[in-house]
């Protein structure tokens, strides 16, 4: 028999990371005079500012539990790459049965997210995105599966130097200054025209 705890959040003083606890089992054991019963949780801890980590406890008891699975979750801590309250570029990552897609969105538009990518996306800090789970609901591997899948995100900088050349030759101009802009403010703006750059339009000649 299993039990699923439904989410939540525990912030425990002097700490400035959030605590999710994803999941919660009970496992029964039949031995020699009843059942043992002991408890899984699954954990997502972050900072809402890039870094995010998972991690599974096991114990007889639930806090104890929880707090395995805490310690585990702070010692596999990752840091997602990010476009201002975005992430990157598109992603699509399988983990097993777990199946999932992961794509940039404008600002404004919020986590578009449910079941367990939630709590890690929400952990990680990441305002803007849209998701889809393909595969299995179990939160065990989504988590698994969206815990690497941030991991494989690189930036445009980054592409860029293992490749030996500048943002602008890769991406353009325009998508550059947008990257660029980005980090200063926050946010991913696409602009239309260059108001740095002077146009470069002849004029016509009018014909009589």
């Amino acid at each position: 028999m299993g039990s699923r705890a439904p989410y939540g959040d525990r912030d425990r003083g002097g700490s400035d990371l959030n605590e999710r606890v994803v999941s919660l089992n009970r496992v029964a054991k039949v031995v020699k005079g009843g059942r043992k019963f002991r408890f899984s949780a699954l954990i997502v801890v972050g900072d809402q500012n890039g870094r995010v980590g998972a991690g599974m406890g096991k114990a007889r008891e639930v806090p104890e539990a929880i707090r395995k699975g805490v310690e585990v979750a702070k010692r596999n801590m990752i840091q997602v790459p990010m476009v201002g309250t975005t992430i990157p570029h598109e992603v699509r990552f399988k983990w097993g049965a777990a199946k999932i897609l992961m794509k940039p969105a404008a600002p404004g538009t919020g986590v578009i997210s449910g079941g367990a990518m939630r709590a890690v996306i929400e952990a990680s800090g990441i305002k803007d995105i849209l998701t889809k789970s393909l595969g299995t609901n179990n939160p065990i591997n989504t988590v698994r599966a969206t815990m690497l899948a941030l991991q494989s995100l690189k930036t445009a900088q980054e592409i860029a130097e293992l490749r030996g050349k500048t943002v602008e030759e890769i991406a353009g101009r325009k998508l550059a200054r947008a990257f660029r802009s980005a980090e200063e403010k926050g946010t991913l703006e696409t602009e239309q025209s260059n108001p740095t750059e002077p146009a470069s339009q002849e004029p016509k000649e009018v014909k009589a």
